[in-house]
């Protein structure tokens, strides 16, 4: 989407849009509410991602999670003991095979390990919720999205920020025009983390540490990048068309090929560029992205967001009821769903973040939408979009040289 198409795309919006930019409800940031019906799920994948999922499943009324798989025994065991009445696979074959009564399957594998279960459960006429990025390669990224295609089911992947009312409510405000110019984005993704577990068996350390495996890792870029990249594609309606990177170990030196630290530009067709940095050695100032327009800026951290209005920016009459924040020199407006309300009743500071997870809100879509046969938040074709993004940042990120992003790169052949 170019400069003016964007600008055309706001103005026919924003009459529309300006009713409703104080959504989403408080209902969206509850727990999800009991279902008519039961709807019983697997997990492939007992490591850290599928105890989350474990966690989050268990606040929802009328899902029952029945069986879980894994290839690591004592990974599984682990799992098992979290959860009375669990039942264990070492194959996603048996567990198809021997639960025929599974509605829905969630993958939690490993990134490179996603392709076989996820392909395997859509066959077997299973929902399916894919962990993000899709994939390590665009090959595989590309055979999940195809037989999500082909099938009736519903078909969700992990890249949270569209699940996340935070995210949803400052979008709302993004396409009704209130930051107007675009001028740059930024963003970071920094941890202090090694990456690294610990085993006395080599085979099972290896497998593992796959992450800094780099034969099958798509790094920090991937793993890190591709979902605040996500982000950024759907507020703009646009990806990019290229990407510079550049990394190195800084910290860990224990042998690792895969960069601690990273940079990457990725850039639009209108000139617009997006500044990336993330780094496994320092903590400060965590995860966000940051929206500057030549009216208002959006600084969005996951569980949090903002907005700061310039000195010149025009007066929308519900500034006077918003919450309030000092950053230094700057005060920012919290993003609030339902702000009007929550001020009416003087609990406006009671609904200043998440209640819940962004994982929980991701799951609570797909579960919603298989009861209403709705598409949920990210679907397919544009998790295989992020991914074809996150793998050309991982590329750039190792070669040093500009990956170009073509329009047919990001479409299903």
């Amino acid at each position: 989407m170019t400069r003016s198409d964007r600008r055309d795309f706001l103005q026919h919006s924003l009459g529309a849009l300006a009713a409703v930019a104080l959504t989403p409800s408080l209902a969206e940031l509850a727990p999800l509410a009991g279902r008519s019906d039961d709807l019983t799920v697997a997990i492939v994948g007992a490591g850290r991602q599928g105890r989350a999922m474990l966690q989050e499943l268990s606040k929802m009324d009328g899902v029952v999670v029945a069986a879980i798989c894994d290839t690591d025994p004592g990974r599984l065991k682990k799992a098992l003991r979290r959860l009375r009445g669990l039942r264990g696979y070492a194959s996603v074959e048996e567990l198809l095979e021997k639960e025929a009564d599974v509605g829905a399957v969630l993958v939690a594998t490993p990134t490179h390990l996603h392709k076989d279960p996820a392909v395997a459960a859509l066959a077997a006429g299973k929902h399916v919720y894919c962990e993000a990025p899709l994939a390590a390669s665009v090959e595989d990224s590309a055979a999940i999205a195809k037989a999500a295609r082909a099938s009736d089911k519903v078909f969700a992947a992990g890249f949270l920020a569209r699940s996340n009312p935070v995210y949803r409510l400052a979008r709302s405000f993004f396409v009704s025009g209130t930051l107007r110019d675009l001028a740059y984005l930024r963003a970071q993704d920094d941890e202090k983390s090694s990456w690294r577990v610990a085993s006395p068996d080599a085979e099972r350390e290896r497998l593992l540490n796959w992450r800094l495996d780099e034969s099958v890792s798509l790094g920090l870029p991937g793993e890190l990048g591709s979902h605040q990249f996500d982000a950024f594609s759907w507020f703009l309606g646009a990806y990019p068309t290229s990407v510079r990177g550049s990394g190195s170990v800084r910290v860990h030196d224990d042998g690792r090929k895969v960069a601690d630290t990273v940079t990457c530009e990725l850039g639009y067709d209108d000139g617009l560029r997006l500044q990336w940095a993330s780094t496994l050695g320092n903590s400060y100032d965590g995860r966000y992205e940051v929206y500057k327009g030549s009216m208002a800026s959006f600084k969005l951290a996951w569980t949090h967001g903002w907005m700061f209005k310039e000195a010149d920016a025009p007066t929308q009459g519900w500034e006077v009821y918003a919450n309030r924040q000092n950053f230094h020199n700057d005060e920012g407006i919290t993003l609030i769903a339902d702000a009007t309300k929550l001020a009416a009743q003087g609990k406006l500071k009671d609904g200043v973040g998440l209640i819940e997870t962004p994982l929980y809100y991701g799951l609570a879509d797909f579960v919603k939408c298989i009861a209403e046969g709705a598409s949920p938040a990210c679907g397919a074709e544009a998790a295989h979009r992020s991914t074809v993004v996150g793998v050309a940042a991982a590329r750039a990120t190792v070669s040093g040289d500009e990956v170009a992003i073509a329009a047919e790169d990001l479409e299903l052949r």
